[in-house]
């Protein structure tokens, strides 16, 4: 709309007489370049998008190797008595869909970590790791310090704060008092509160980053941060385990999918005034803000679920070797499985921790408006009131490729455009791995000889013949040799 309105005001000031245009050769020099420009930008986009893509199919296929090799190849052990085997065969079992179970959590603990959810209180992570006692790793994207030197922050939710998911209107009188998490403020909740601000009084708790304010309201403390802080969660040696929420409560936890909702700041050019609005202390919504607080993670025992979740599928096929339980290449297998995992996390860090200079994209953004700029008048001349159309035509052309570049350069936020992170962990991964795990490992004595397989050495449309395998059996090797040969 502005390239079009200025392109008029140009063609109806030369239409009067003032002559404002200019030579085209610029036109054609500069034009080339740009297009050259915007188009190795908007590659460089996709080829991002493309590789996220590709990792997650990576995890995909991990996770379907891993929990067949879990569940077919490992056997189950063999005791003196039969209570004894029947003990040691349901103990195998529930290590099994544990293991299995981790598979998805691993997937669904990406999902969050990419999108900067931190914790555990989900609804579809929480219950599969509650039970995991927490690693202290270090973070794989930008903390909120590198992020923020300097800048007075306040603490508030690890979740986006455009995310209006029906959080109960309970307690908002008592905010000042309150713990602001995963877990959303209500009655049921007062206990958790009440449970760890008695055992840590004396505790200054970390305070998670998620928005640059320079408020002087009471600050608030993420339950994440205070359960999960070093002073109330050691490492896995102290075997300390996570903070586990009474069931009652648990009714509280976050959904799994909180995309945060559309404000003004998501529309050009309102969307360059988020870093100035936001380091003069007040809170921008949208899902231009998200992203950038999508990188502010908190300060928990363990940042990085994912990799924690790895050590534990480790320690199983650790155990397994131990208890010699596996053979070599069954352990290798299992080893190279979850090497396709890790290597599949490193790079969807490696992503988002390698964006495209903010330099190279401000220069971008500049020489595509100064050129649309002088574009009317470089084509009044020939083109009189065909000018305006042009113009618009053009700017929406450069413009469209610089914004679609930027909209898929980070294809796992909650965007339209963005990869469908949801469908790869609810609907593909966890629906596989419920699948595998929902009958024992098929015996082929039973499904290779059953009576429906009567068409085993058929050839090509001959179905008139319907042979049994057991009937094959009777008639021997030379049979069914016999019955190969014609072919």
């Amino acid at each position: 709309m502005f390239f079009g309105a200025w392109a008029t005001l140009i063609t109806v000031l030369n239409n009067q007489g003032h002559k404002i245009y200019i030579d085209p050769p610029l036109l054609t020099v500069l034009g080339t370049v740009l297009g050259f420009v915007i188009s190795y930008r908007t590659t460089s986009s996709f080829e991002r998008y493309n590789e996220g893509r590709r990792l997650w199919s990576q995890i995909i296929i991990a996770s379907r190797t891993f929990a067949r090799l879990v569940w077919f190849h490992v056997p189950d052990p063999v005791g003196e008595t039969p209570a004894e085997t029947a003990d040691l065969k349901a103990r195998a079992m529930v290590e099994k869909k544990s293991t299995i179970n981790l598979l998805e959590a691993f997937a669904v603990a990406v999902k969050h970590y990419l999108r900067g959810e931190d914790g555990i209180y989900y609804k579809d992570l929480y219950y599969l790791v509650k039970f995991l006692p927490a690693y202290a790793l270090p973070p794989g994207l930008p903390s909120q310090t590198d992020l923020f030197e300097g800048i007075e922050v306040e603490p508030s939710s690890p979740v986006p704060s455009g995310y209006e998911g029906g959080a109960s209107k309970e307690g908002e009188d008592d905010e000042e008092n309150v713990l602001t998490s995963p877990i959303r403020p209500s009655e049921s909740s007062h206990s958790i509160h009440q449970r760890i601000s008695t055992s840590q009084q004396h505790v200054t708790l970390p305070m998670p980053i998620t928005s640059p304010t320079k408020s002087t309201r009471t600050r608030r403390t993420s339950f994440a941060a205070t359960v999960m802080s070093p002073k109330s969660n050691k490492s896995f040696l102290g075997d300390k385990k996570r903070s586990v929420i009474p069931a009652e409560e648990e009714a509280a936890l976050f959904p799994a999918s909180m995309p945060p909702k559309y404000t003004i700041f998501d529309l050009f050019p309102f969307s360059l005034l988020i870093g100035f609005v936001s380091n003069r202390g007040h809170e921008v919504k949208g899902k231009r803000a998200a992203r950038i607080r999508m990188k502010l993670l908190q300060k928990t025992v363990s940042h990085n679920l994912p990799l924690e979740l790895t050590l534990y599928m480790s320690s199983y096929i650790a155990s397994l070797q131990q208890r010699k339980l596996t053979d070599v290449p069954t352990t290798n297998a299992l080893f190279a499985a979850l090497a396709q995992l890790g290597d599949s996390l490193s790079g969807l860090e490696r992503i988002l921790t390698t964006p495209v200079p903010f330099s190279y994209s401000i220069h971008l953004w500049a020489v595509t408006i100064i050129y649309c700029l002088a574009l009317p008048l470089q084509i009044w001349e020939p083109l009189q009131w065909v000018t305006i159309p042009a113009t618009v035509i053009v700017s929406f052309i450069f413009f469209g490729f610089l914004v679609a570049g930027e909209e898929i350069e980070n294809p796992f936020g909650y965007d339209k455009n963005d990869l469908n992170l949801d469908h790869f962990t609810s609907k593909i991964i966890r629906n596989e791995l419920k699948a595998i795990t929902s009958t024992p490992p098929p015996d082929p004595a039973k499904w290779a000889f059953a009576p429906e397989n009567n068409l085993v050495f058929s050839h090509g449309t001959d179905v008139h013949e319907r042979i049994s395998p057991d009937e094959w059996v009777a008639r021997g090797p030379g049979a069914i040799m016999g019955s190969l040969s014609h072919f």
